[in-house]
């Protein structure tokens, strides 16, 4: 099994960068996942609810350790996550198109970490 299909059976997701603003990304993959019956977190330090759910100002703030964080977030902000991931034990890192740089990548494989380069909303169909 290729490493996009293990991470999408994996049940527990935290969304870094999710928002409340319909015609975002952050808000249509948090939407999806949910719909799809994922557990989601929504991580962002600048709300208080995303979809009418408690959102998170950080990864270590989550009430579980997520089994994947989707990154809808500039590569500058996903260095700083992908270190506290890696901290926090978190494995699985999905990176939506324009969240990554070759540096953010090369932290990811310093780390330790599995990655996806690919966009949830398309891969979940």
């Amino acid at each position: 099994m290729d490493l996009l299909q293990e991470m999408l059976e994996k049940k527990v997701w935290a969304v870094v960068g999710a928002s409340t603003k319909p015609d975002k990304y952050g808000y249509k993959i948090y939407k999806k996942l949910k719909d799809y019956g994922y557990r989601v977190y929504p991580v962002n330090p600048g709300y208080d609810t995303v979809d009418g759910d408690k959102c998170y100002s950080s990864l270590k703030d989550l009430p579980e350790k997520p089994d994947v964080i989707d990154m809808v977030v500039n590569p500058r902000i996903g260095r700083e996550t992908v270190e506290e991931a890696a901290q926090l034990g978190i494995k699985n890192i999905w990176l939506q198109p324009g969240t990554y740089d070759e540096e953010l990548i090369k932290l990811i494989e310093e780390k330790g970490l599995n990655y996806v380069k690919n966009c949830v909303l398309v891969a979940l169909k």
